[in-house]
């Protein structure tokens, strides 16, 4: 197998890191009656790797960007014993790719990005019934730590 590197997203990487978002979203559906029909997008990709309080990096297999998540830095509860974290997003690898290391090389690399930038928290969402992303998240590392529930409500 082919050396995985993981870089620093560029813009030139925009058109394939859309086709991943879209990916994500296709993966989601099934776990979120409230999501709209048709096309949709979650993120701002081009604007996420331009600015300096979000890193975006790709995993890449040869020539191939086979995988994409971003960190981006925010503001804790000032009732935290941290002031800030990084909120992990765009987690994605090819389906073809998986099975291979890959997701814990990206997520390795936004931790050591979160490090030098002095922040000592990760986190991130995950839906409740997406039981083989929560397994892979454990697997990082991560712990289970609140659930957020919702309530559709209509009008009499």
């Amino acid at each position: 197998m082919k050396e995985i590197i993981i870089r620093k997203a560029t813009l030139a990487d925009l058109p394939v890191l859309q086709g991943f978002e879209q990916g994500i979203i296709t993966a989601e559906r099934p776990y979120d009656e409230t999501l709209k029909t048709g096309q949709i997008t979650y993120y701002d990709i081009k604007s996420l790797i331009e600015t300096n309080e979000t890193e975006v990096i790709v995993a890449v297999i040869g020539e191939e960007v086979v995988g994409s998540a971003y960190a981006t830095i925010k503001d804790a509860k000032p009732y935290l014993k941290h002031s800030h974290y990084a909120y992990l997003g765009f987690m994605y690898v090819n389906p073809e790719h998986r099975g291979k290391g890959i997701n814990k090389k990206i997520i390795e690399e936004l931790k050591n990005w979160a490090l030098s930038r002095n922040i000592s928290e990760l986190r991130l969402d995950v839906y409740n019934d997406n039981h083989s992303a929560i397994k892979a998240y454990e697997k990082a590392g991560f712990e289970k730590h609140l659930i957020n529930m919702r309530m559709e409500i209509k009008k009499l």
